[in-house]
């Protein structure tokens, strides 16, 4: 298969698939529109001639700032057209978020999405000596009436009609090259100041190439809902995978209606974070767990058919008992197909899974109810994917396998290093920071402790920066215990506690509806919800479901003291980052005294 230079791509698919729908989108109200690929290459050309036009030249950096949109990527296309650098931003980043990026990468034009975007960036601009240019993309967007520089998208567009404009766009392409940088993405900033990414075309490019050959049951038929941040690079690199493929993109513009969004896609592909199948687990698990009689026996029998067709024959290379793969039968087309039809994902051929660690008995439990999960894991300075499952012959407790053409060793403190032709040239403007994050022999530093198996399988254990080492010298991996907590259908979210403290501690917010039932049910009087998280039979009663969970682990692992929190972890408020990480210096700060008070004798 020939891979094309992102800056050519879209019109290369025109060329070959004119009338195929490239994207289905919803930037103005609820109903779904088509782009043909056709259209699509129309609107990049235009938008790359107003680019120019514009005085946009190669190697700039541009910026986006908008949730995912049709225009998103109509914008991405055009800039590598004219052999500039995309530098996107999340949507909901703050003013200062992006002024950090904005000046760090000398950005003079900015593509913003709707009000929320526009308001801050505005407010941006005013301040820097850098940002000279805002690009609307929402119609609806109401301007600050002392902005006489900023323009909507759908007029930018028709500025570059002339033949000059096309003259200069068509001879840029003619000299796009691998080389060319692509974007730089800044990293969340989890443990200092955020880092830009500069990935290349043939960052990219390499990419799909493996992918492919990891992939092999992918076809131009599918539909993949677009619902992760395109500032995210599993996103970001899936999307241009897709589209690279002939595949159909479906662009979910609002995150809070993705179960609604689903239903109507009923996509057959979607890339995201197991926080989205976590819900799904603790829905399913509470259908089974609510039900009586037949019902209940024949939820319980379904999963346990699937777990030993699937994953104990079929993932195994062999062939399931005749009894078995009647019953597996029966139930696809009942049980399973009506699980999957409620959430939307019926027509489901695969679901890569990556960005944070998925619990074992989750993971087991989907790809049971035969919802087939691709977990995997990877990071923005390496194109994303490092390792995922194979189709068959997976095993679940690893990350999967190690992609084709990437070499991973482990180093010093069982790091994680890597090297390939996906691994970044460097961050932005930081040689030092580069310099140290590479080893002498070129292995990327992934800060993240693991191990590989004689099958080349990755088991990563801990983000190196986050263990936890306890006043008795022991060390813990706090992300293993929050991954084991949190699949408890009470709770939501978890911060495990511990570095240099005598012993486990936790803040957590519970999943407020379920307790809120539970109260109901044992007749808890409560005042607001800081009453409720005090109440002692609640309290015990999550205690014990901890101890559960817990039942596995040494005793110095285990959580001895929890607080329930009132209100949840945000971005918003600064706890998580835009990838919905936990800010964990912020959150010692923010409750460090609720954390010594659980350490009081």
């Amino acid at each position: 298969m020939t891979y094309y230079h992102l800056g050519e791509l879209v019109h290369k698919q025109a060329h070959k698939n004119k009338n195929k729908i490239a994207i289905k989108h919803q930037d103005t109200g609820d109903n779904w529109s088509d782009l043909t690929w056709g259209a699509l290459s129309e609107k990049v050309m235009k938008t790359a001639q107003a680019m120019a036009e514009l005085g946009v030249n190669p190697n700039d950096n541009i910026g986006i700032y908008s949730q995912n949109m049709s225009k998103y990527l109509i914008a991405d296309f055009a800039a590598y057209a004219n052999k500039a650098v995309m530098v996107p931003m999340y949507a909901t980043s703050s003013p200062n978020q992006i002024k950090y990026i904005i000046n760090d990468a000398s950005i003079n034009l900015i593509f913003v999405g709707e009000q929320f975007q526009y308001n801050n960036a505005y407010k941006v601009q005013i301040e820097s000596s850098n940002l000279k240019k805002l690009i609307i993309f929402d119609r609806n967007v109401i301007m600050n009436p002392e902005d006489k520089t900023s323009i909507y998208f759908d007029d930018f567009i028709t500025t570059g009609d002339n033949s000059e404009s096309l003259a200069l766009v068509q001879a840029r392409m003619r000299q796009l090259k691998s080389t060319d940088l692509a974007t730089i993405i800044y990293t969340s900033g989890t443990t200092g100041e955020p880092k830009g990414v500069m990935l290349n075309h043939s960052n990219y490019l390499k990419a799909f190439e493996i992918h492919d050959i990891r992939l092999t049951e992918l076809t131009d038929k599918e539909i993949s809902m677009c619902f992760l941040p395109l500032t995210h690079i599993f996103e970001k690199a899936w999307t241009y995978y897709c589209l690279t493929k002939g595949i159909t993109v479906a662009i979910n513009k609002e995150p809070a209606k993705i179960r609604q969004k689903i239903k109507e896609i009923r996509p057959t592909l979607m890339s995201n974070v197991p926080r989205f199948w976590e819900k799904v687990y603790e829905g399913v698990k509470e259908t089974i767990d609510s039900s009586h009689g037949l019902v209940k026996w024949l939820f319980k029998d379904a999963v346990k058919t699937g777990r030993r067709h699937n994953l104990d024959f079929v993932n195994e290379g062999k062939k399931a008992p005749l009894g078995i793969r009647i019953k597996f039968n029966l139930y696809k087309h009942s049980i399973y197909y009506l699980i999957k039809r409620i959430v939307g994902i019926d027509r489901g051929n695969f679901f890569p899974v990556a960005g944070a660690p998925l619990s074992d008995s989750i993971n087991e439990f989907l790809q049971s109810i035969d919802v087939h999960i691709i977990y995997g894991y990877g990071l923005t300075e390496t194109t994303a994917t490092v390792s995922c499952f194979t189709t068959t012959g997976f095993k679940i407790g690893t990350v999967g396998k190690v992609m084709p053409d990437t070499i991973v060793k482990i180093g010093e403190n069982n790091e994680i290093l890597i090297k390939g032709d996906t691994v970044m040239s460097g961050y932005y403007n930081k040689p030092e920071a580069t310099k140290e994050v590479f080893t002498e022999d070129g292995f990327f530093r992934t800060g993240d402790a693991g191990k590989i198996t004689d099958d080349n399988e990755l088991i990563m254990t801990e983000r190196i920066k986050d263990l936890y080492k306890t006043s008795n010298g022991k060390y813990i991996a706090p992300q293993m215990i929050e991954t084991r907590v949190g699949e408890d259908k009470y709770i939501d979210q978890v911060a495990v506690i511990g570095d240099s403290r005598k012993f486990v501690s936790a803040l957590i917010v519970p999943e407020y509806k379920m307790l809120e039932k539970y109260a109901a049910d044992q007749g808890i009087a409560y005042n607001n919800m800081q009453d409720l998280m005090n109440n002692n039979q609640v309290h015990d009663f999550i205690f014990g479901r901890i101890e559960l969970l817990q039942s596995q682990f040494t005793n110095y692992e285990k959580i001895k003291k929890f607080t329930l929190l009132p209100k949840p972890f945000s971005v918003e408020s600064g706890d998580l980052t835009n990838t919905l990480k936990l800010r964990r210096k912020v959150i010692l700060e923010k409750y460090g005294e609720v954390i010594d008070s659980m350490y009081k004798d």
